[in-house]
This record gives C-alpha cells, sequence and structure tokens, in this order.
C-alpha cells in the first residue's frame, strides 16, 4: 500500500508542449500587425464619431445623385410655363442643378468628393498617428516587435497597411461605389466608357495613401504624442495652405510657391488622374503638375529615410 502511495504522489515533471501548427514566412506578419493596429483604433469612440462626419459626405452624394437622377427622369420632355419668361424644361432645369453641384458623373464630381473627404482624412490620422506607431516607441513595444522573427520593413508595411486601411475606408472605397452607382442609375455603358475614369479613381486613391502613410508615419515616429501631432499637421495642410494663397494670390509670387501646400500638390497629381484640367478647376496660378509629383516624391522619400534609420536605432534583444 505505501508504494502505492510513493507511485500516486511522485509529481510530473512539467515540459512543454512541441508547437503542432504551420510555421509561416515572416512576411505573413505584416497583416498581424496591421490587424493589431487597426483593433487600437477601432476601439476609440472619437474615431467613429469622426467616420460617421465623413460617412455623411459620402450619403450627400449618393442620395443627391440618386435623387436627381429619379426627378429627372420624371420630369421627361415636358415643357413648363414659367410667368412672363416663357417655357422651360423640368429635366433641363434639373441637370444645370447637377451640373452645379457636380452630382452629374463626371470627374469634376469625384474630384469635388475627394477634396470634401480629405478634411475628414486629416482629422483621422492626426488623431490615430500616435495611437499607431507613437505609443510603441514612447511606451517601449517596438523591440518586443523588433525581436520577433520578423524584419523593420515587416513592422513599418504592418503600420502602413493599417493607414492605407483608414484612408481608402474614407476615400477609394466610396468613390469607387458612387461610380458603380451612376453606372445603374443612367447606363451600363457608363461603366465600360468610363473605365480611365474608375482607374483614376484608383490612382488617386494610391496617389493619397502613399503619401499621407509616409508622412504620418514619419510624424508619428517624430512626435510620439497626439497633440504636437495633431499642431504639426494643422500647420502642414492649413496653416501653409493659408501662407501659399497670401504668397501666390496676395503678393503675386511665383505659382511654385503652391509647392509648399503638400494638400494642393496631391490635388493637382488627382486632377491628372482623373482627367481634370487642374489649372482650369482651382483658382489661382498653379504649378505644374510634374512638380508637384517630384515634392511629393522628395518628401514621402525622406519620410522613409527617416523612419528606417529611426527605428534601425531601436535597441533590440533577441
Amino acid at each position: 500500500m505505501g508504494e502505492n502511495l510513493s507511485q500516486t504522489a511522485t509529481p510530473e515533471l512539467l515540459h512543454y508542449r512541441p508547437w503542432r501548427g504551420e510555421f509561416r514566412a515572416p512576411a505573413v506578419s505584416v497583416w498581424p500587425i496591421a490587424r493589431v493596429a487597426l483593433m487600437s483604433i477601432f476601439q476609440r469612440w472619437m474615431f467613429w464619431i469622426v467616420y460617421v462626419l465623413g460617412l455623411l459626405i459620402f450619403l450627400l452624394f449618393f442620395f443627391g445623385q440618386y435623387l436627381l437622377s429619379w426627378a429627372q427622369s420624371q420630369a421627361g420632355e415636358t415643357r413648363v410655363q414659367v410667368g412672363g419668361w416663357g417655357s422651360m424644361n423640368p429635366a433641363h432645369l434639373i441637370q444645370i442643378f447637377r451640373t452645379l453641384l457636380k452630382l452629374d458623373g463626371r470627374p469634376e464630381s469625384y474630384q469635388t468628393f475627394f477634396a470634401y473627404q480629405g478634411y475628414i482624412v486629416m482629422i483621422v490620422l492626426a488623431l490615430a498617428g500616435s495611437i499607431l506607431i507613437g505609443n510603441d516607441i514612447r511606451f517601449g513595444s517596438l523591440p518586443y516587435y523588433l525581436s520577433k522573427p520578423l524584419s523593420r520593413w515587416h513592422y513599418l508595411l504592418g503600420k502602413g497597411l493599417a493607414v492605407a486601411v483608414f484612408i481608402n475606408l474614407m476615400t477609394t472605397v466610396p468613390a469607387v461605389i458612387l461610380f458603380l452607382q451612376w453606372g445603374v442609375l443612367e447606363s451600363w455603358d457608363y461603366l465600360s466608357d468610363r473605365f480611365d475614369l474608375l482607374l483614376g479613381i484608383l490612382g488617386y486613391g494610391l496617389i493619397l495613401t502613399v503619401t499621407l502613410t509616409l508622412l504620418l508615419l514619419a510624424t508619428a515616429t517624430w512626435l510620439r504624442r497626439t497633440v504636437p501631432l495633431i499642431m504639426t499637421w494643422t500647420t502642414l495642410f492649413f496653416f501653409c495652405r493659408l501662407l501659399s494663397s497670401a504668397l501666390v494670390n496676395g503678393l503675386h509670387f511665383d505659382s511654385r510657391w503652391r509647392l509648399i501646400d503638400l494638400w494642393n500638390s496631391t490635388s493637382l497629381l488627382g486632377s491628372m488622374c482623373l482627367g481634370v484640367d487642374p489649372h482650369a478647376s482651382r483658382p489661382g496660378s498653379q504649378p505644374e503638375w510634374y512638380e508637384a509629383a517630384l515634392v511629393l516624391g522628395g518628401g514621402s522619400l525622406l519620410c522613409l529615410i527617416y523612419l528606417v534609420r529611426r527605428i534601425r536605432a531601436v535597441e533590440i534583444v533577441r
């Protein structure tokens, strides 16, 4: 009996269970990094408030386009008498309103939509920057990421993917929905005949994604906190716009001074993608589109170099 008690009282040695899952390449870690960053933003109620504001702009274009198209189809070709001014065609009047309100499916409609959504994007990115990457450096989470079997490029791509999701959810995806809606309301031939316009929408979104993602990651890595980041973004996208307008429109300086306004430069390139003449669609003299491309390309390259050097300076214990 004593032998049985001694056998049952013998403790079992603890040991690690072997990993039975499938090992994947380090490049697959880009999505988990982006997913964690997205969840950290989706848990903030402030993000949802600003996102609803951006959604209201989309709904204004969506239902406005639908209601005006329905009203124009109901008006038909009948003419009505308007007092002593003669007769008029209501459908023609509605078409004039659609043109003035930029709800007629032309490239200018999407240019206006991107311009309005841009202000909401600025607010969201200013609030999200410190949460996405600034806190990783501030609270020491970055060494934890880099101590894993992944490189600095995987970390940057994961964070950049999270920012890209924000930008495209508020700009490119709604613009594509408006493009498809116009084809359904008017004619399916619109989707095939204006396929170049769809490519222009995607190109505009790509310009915003690359430029704003690199700029946000660089400024968030440098400043880390939300308030300084908001002040810096206000300077870059609002104060610089006022300054460039004062120099070019007020003091009649060379139009190249508008290149200090980064948002104006992205609008110039986006207008070229949509097939809109930037000189005709924007007030005042404007620089050439290739000059704006050089400024944005050079600024994005400097941001990328800073990000790589800043992350390389983090001490890692593997």
